[in-house]
């Protein structure tokens, strides 16, 4: 990551916007390891690696530690996969071979994770290709536990700039005042997710330049660039946009406590995700409409699949808290790019493609119904629905109706007291979109996310299709408006949960589609409250309070 020293000037470099926001900060570039440092003279074979194990040992350790205090399923999902890597034998099966031909311990770390890491980097599946971001990670936290390392310190107020960023070294950093721009990367990579969660300003995909390696930069994604030694002129126009955001982010504040409505009127319910029960601890129910998805893969992360008491506790939680607002629950959405051990299937040519969501919970019945049994129980305490992933055709919605029955069928048995659910269905495969009025399900749910990857064929995780998957709003509409043509004349509800829904930008059109439920992230409450409001709602849609 050699660069000549540019003319004092100013430069801009332009990328593909990750996450929003507008930063100013210095300059912190972290450079790439080579992984050819060797701490200390090579011991014994014997002595070496016990030095090794050590160190992913520790590697270990830290990012346990890590996950204990995260309260993101999906970037507990992130760091668990790192743990299983490392704790995988046929990982470190061939350091410890080079080991033994007399080779260093950090040495032949380095090599064997290098031919994992282009294992990955070059395989068919979009799956693996995406994960060597997490396999870069593993390979660096042990070699710093190795003294083959040293990590670049990042304060608050920086303008991070490198080839990639490692998952663990986001959620490890106070981002507070910060941004990011990568060389590398995509827009739907982990740490890209990462960062809007948490509303830190990226830029990826921003090609290599002649910039400075200190001073102060500016990163302005409203115009998708970062700029190094800004001029007076710049600066200024930048603070005032930031002032303006600031000004309006504040203004959205004010939409909290109000029920969502269009300018002229018409009610818009508006949701919260979210992906575990800690996350609404300090949230206020009175500024939601309900819980429009709960992702509950977080309770099948331990080294045990939770039995029924440990779901209902959970699930009961949550009813609760919502006193008596809709809380609508999504059932075990593994596979993909979330493994569950034991469970999903190993060595799939495309997990995206393969068995997962609702595929994955019918070869493994019995795991099925004891969700459904908790959610059932749950469901005596307050409104819920159970919302089944990845639904391709007519036969899966009456298999989960089926299932569900059975089990409501084993409480009865057992005399414990349940309550009526409705049982909805994720629309995020084309052919249920198309066809949306052959399934029989009680509501709808599009998932734009998965949606989207689908009808343009472009992995969520190929920085190379960013451009293609920018494309994808008109496409989506038409489903959208084909779902929510079917939902409004047959009387049910259709919502969305996907990414789209707290898009500002988008929101206009799918409230013109004809949505009018939307779920989001809790951060993106008052935003789309304030972008519903600012909106005139053309067309009445499904579910409609007009």
């Amino acid at each position: 990551m050699a660069h000549r020293k540019p003319a004092n000037r100013e430069l801009r470099l332009t990328g593909t916007v990750a996450s929003g926001g507008l930063v100013a900060g210095q300059v912190v570039c972290l450079d790439r390891p080579d992984g050819t440092q060797q701490p200390a003279p090579v011991q014994t074979p014997a002595q070496e690696k016990t030095v090794l194990d050590r160190a992913v040992s520790a590697a270990v350790s830290d990012l346990r530690a890590l996950v204990a205090g995260l309260d993101d399923e999906e970037a507990a999902g992130i760091v668990e996969f790192q743990i299983a890597m490392l704790e995988d034998e046929t990982v470190v099966e061939p350091a410890h071979g080079a080991i033994r031909t007399g080779t260093a311990a950090a040495p032949a770390w380095a090599v064997a994770m290098a031919g994992l890491i282009d294992d990955y980097e070059t395989a068919s599946d979009d799956y693996f290709r995406a994960r060597t971001a997490d396999l870069a990670d593993i390979r660096d936290r042990v070699m710093r536990h190795l003294g083959a390392m040293r990590e670049t310190p990042i304060r608050p107020g920086s303008v991070v700039i490198c080839d990639n960023l490692a998952p663990t070294r986001f959620l490890e950093t106070d981002w507070s005042g910060s941004g990011i721009v990568l060389y590398a990367g995509s827009a739907c990579a982990h740490v890209a997710m990462l960062a809007r969660s948490r509303g830190t300003a990226m830029l990826v995909g921003v090609g290599h330049g002649d910039h400075p390696r200190g001073g102060v930069a500016l990163i302005d994604t409203e115009n998708r660039c970062v700029i190094f030694n800004p001029g007076a002129t710049t600066v200024n126009d930048f603070e005032r946009r930031r002032a303006a955001g600031l000004a309006r982010a504040q203004a959205d504040r004010r939409f909290l406590d109000r029920p969502a409505k269009t300018a002229d009127g018409t009610r818009v319910e508006v949701h919260l995700n979210i992906s575990q029960p800690e996350e609404l601890d300090s949230l206020d129910p009175a500024h939601c409409d309900g819980i429009g998805l709960v992702r509950t893969e977080f309770l099948f992360r331990g080294e045990r699949l939770p039995d029924e008491e440990t779901q209902l506790a959970c699930y009961a939680r949550m009813v609760k808290w919502a006193g008596g607002r809709p809380v609508t629950i999504r059932t075990l959405d593994a596979g993909g790019d979330k493994p569950v051990a034991g469970l999903t299937l190993e060595g799939e040519s495309n997990p995206f493609l393969g068995v997962r969501g609702f595929r994955l919970s019918r070869r493994h019945e019995k795991i099925f119904k004891t969700q459904l049994r908790a959610l059932l129980r749950a469901a005596a305490l307050g409104p819920v629905g159970i919302m089944i992933p990845m639904i391709t055709v007519p036969q899966e919605m009456d298999a989960a109706r089926r299932l569900l029955n059975e089990a409501r069928g084993e409480l009865a048995v057992r005399g414990v007291s349940y309550g009526n659910t409705a049982l909805g269905m994720m629309v995020e495969v084309p052919a249920a979109a198309l066809c949306i009025d052959r399934f029989t399900a009680d509501f709808y749910s599009i998932g734009s996310n998965d949606l989207a990857q689908y009808v343009m064929a472009c992995g969520r995780d190929n920085p190379h299709l960013d451009e293609l998957m920018e494309g994808h709003p008109g496409v989506l509409r038409e489903l959208v408006e084909r779902v929510c043509a079917h939902a409004g004349a047959s009387g049910r509800q259709a919502s969305i949960c996907g990414d789209m829904a707290g898009d500002r930008q988008a929101i206009p059109m799918l409230l013109e589609a004809g949505l009018r439920c939307l779920s989001v992230p809790p951060a993106a409450l008052a935003p789309t409250k304030a972008a519903i409001a600012r909106h005139g709602g053309r067309k009445s849609g499904a579910g409609a309070d007009d």
